[in-house]
């Protein structure tokens, strides 16, 4: 089938956020603080652990998400409000040397430089354009992502974006999808969803959109994963 538009998830999708430690060692900068190495990586594990870096690794959240913040967390990407308390509630469980390092580590996360585009990520948005597929972006976030396309050069590939926060409704919610279908101006069943999680990208197939899945790796293991997009799109136009 030759889709007329295509969706991608930001996070795990089309980018990646850097390593716990670079997040942790760019902050550090940031505050013109320095620790010694071994610290800098047992913290770096414990924040990782502790699910505290937003578009982390998909194992976050090992240790459990603390009863105190349960309930916040399961609502945490409808409102940039409450995105930022759940993250950084997750950090101040880990005890850093600094308290001010809570928000500096989250200011961090929302900056172009602590992300990455997939290896593949220009090649199959710009083909996707020229074959005159619309692109758009759902992402349960709490904060403008925008920025990072434009830093990264991918902006002018995407005609639309539907972020949760925007919304106050997250993925697998069909809402969400929805109302990136519209800013498309394609209908559900003429859609592709491309995503790295199965139960929240997955709930694009209750409104009638086909769904691909991507693995959740870092940057360098995952070179060309979105280049199979180009073929269910269908179409002849090169990338």
């Amino acid at each position: 089938m030759a889709f007329k538009g295509v969706l991608f998830d930001f996070s795990g999708t089309l980018f990646r956020i850097e390593s716990a430690a670079s997040w942790l060692r760019g902050t550090l900068a940031g505050r013109g603080l320095t620790l010694p190495e071994a610290e800098v990586a047992r913290l770096a594990v414990a924040l990782d652990r502790a699910g505290a870096l937003p578009g982390g690794s998909p194992t976050v959240g090992a240790v459990g998400v603390p009863d105190h913040l349960v309930e916040l967390w399961g609502r945490r990407d409808e409102s940039a409000e409450l995105h930022r308390a759940a993250y950084t509630g997750l950090a101040r469980t880990v005890a850093l040397p600094d308290p001010a390092l809570v928000d500096a580590l989250y200011e961090r996360h929302r900056t172009p430089e602590a992300w990455r585009p997939y290896a593949d990520a220009r090649e199959v948005l710009r083909g996707l354009r020229a074959r005159g597929v619309r692109v758009g972006v759902v992402s349960n976030i709490g904060w403008d992502l925008r920025p990072v396309f434009e830093a990264h050069g991918l902006a002018p590939y995407v005609d639309a974006y539907a972020l949760s926060y925007e919304h106050a409704v997250q993925k697998p919610d069909t809402r969400l999808f929805a109302f990136a279908c519209d800013g498309l101006g394609v209908a559900p069943q003429d859609t592709l969803m491309v995503g790295d999680d199965r139960g929240a990208d997955g709930g694009a197939a209750a409104l009638g959109c086909a769904v691909h899945f991507v693995d959740h790796l870092p940057v360098e293991q995952r070179p060309d994963a979105l280049r199979a997009v180009l073929g269910l799109a269908g179409g002849t136009g090169a990338p």
